[in-house]
């Protein structure tokens, strides 16, 4: 059913599709038609011809949709209601959670044992194919009892973002160390117990803080690889905490989709249009927690051939 049909004939469709809503949840069967889905793929990264590196995205039913919201809605209320539900390290799919909440949530207190002095080490973990290996019969059990396990971790910082998650503590004495390690061995028992497992190629370790002794962390019976940057939730880290390689990917993804744009489009009104659209995002994603701290970054963004259009406030739309 097409959306413009729901919302042209909503006076007339909303009763039936309540009752069907009804009957649905109460028998627990889905009508078949909202069982069947058009799936198409969304490529990744790295190489196009791996299929491993597309994500298969279902096109589904809209009345199935609107159900899937309206049960979403009931669950969230209950988790916010019911607070030990879930983690306040877990700021994916929350409400007044974001990408800039976790990342500075994550990074405050780091930070403060880098200006310390402390050496810091950043585990990153990411899941192997999360949404698509989550067993069912495990998550509604756990729906049923609201027990998640929030304290996994129970010695370092940790921070999670829907599959993406990261670990972080002290690692200038054996100690801090093995806590770290302590706490990662945690995560992995809960990865097997909840029939999970890590994208152990795409695990890091992020050593932060002057004489960091660089410590090796194992995954199981693996090693993990150490990174000199680190690209979290969108945003390139490095080893000292500095946002340049950060300011110098945005300014130079935000010149390619300028390029592109001049070239194909005539209207200035237009470009203004795409400029907002695709370019600002571009420049404005999490810059509150990659704030400018450099002259030298600051006049690289400045430099952009962004400099000179206006928004509809009329400020200019370089960041500087």
């Amino acid at each position: 059913m097409h959306p413009q049909v729901l919302r042209e004939l909503a006076d007339v469709i909303a009763m039936p599709l309540s009752i069907i809503f009804e009957r649905s949840w109460r028998t627990g069967e889905v009508p078949e038609d909202w069982r069947k889905a058009n799936v198409t793929r969304v490529f990744r990264k790295s190489k196009k011809e791996d299929p491993g590196n597309y994500r298969p995205v279902s096109l589904t039913s809209i009345p199935g949709k609107v159900t899937e919201q309206l049960i979403l809605g009931l669950i969230g209320k209950h988790v916010e209601e019911e607070k030990v539900v879930i983690g306040s390290g877990q700021h994916g799919f929350n409400r007044g959670r974001s990408c800039l909440t976790n990342l500075i949530a994550a990074y405050d207190g780091m930070t403060g044992w880098v200006d310390e002095g402390r050496a810091v080490d950043v585990v990153y973990l990411d899941f192997r194919k999360a949404f698509d290996t989550v067993s069912h019969n495990i998550l509604i059990s756990k729906l049923r009892t609201c027990g998640l396990d929030e304290w996994t971790a129970t010695e370092c910082t940790l921070s999670k973002f829907a599959d993406n998650t990261k670990l972080g503590g002290v690692a200038d004495t054996a100690e801090g160390c093995a806590a770290i390690q302590r706490d990662r061995d945690r995560l992995e028992s809960w990865a097997k117990r909840n029939q999970m497992k890590f994208n152990k190629g795409e695990c890091r370790v992020l050593h932060l803080g002057r004489n960091n002794p660089k410590h090796r962390y194992r995954l199981g019976v693996d090693l993990v690889g150490s990174s000199a940057a680190e690209k979290d939730l969108g945003v390139l880290l490095d080893n000292k905490l500095s946002t340049s390689q950060q300011c110098a990917r945005v300014a130079k993804k935000a010149n390619g989709i300028l390029g592109r744009t001049e070239k194909s489009v005539a209207s200035r009104w237009r470009e203004v249009i795409l400029y907002s659209a695709l370019v600002r995002p571009q420049l404005e994603f999490c810059v509150q927690f990659w704030a400018l701290q450099f002259k030298k970054d600051r006049e690289l963004l400045g430099k952009s051939p962004a400099e000179g259009y206006e928004d509809d406030e009329g400020t200019g739309a370089s960041l500087e």
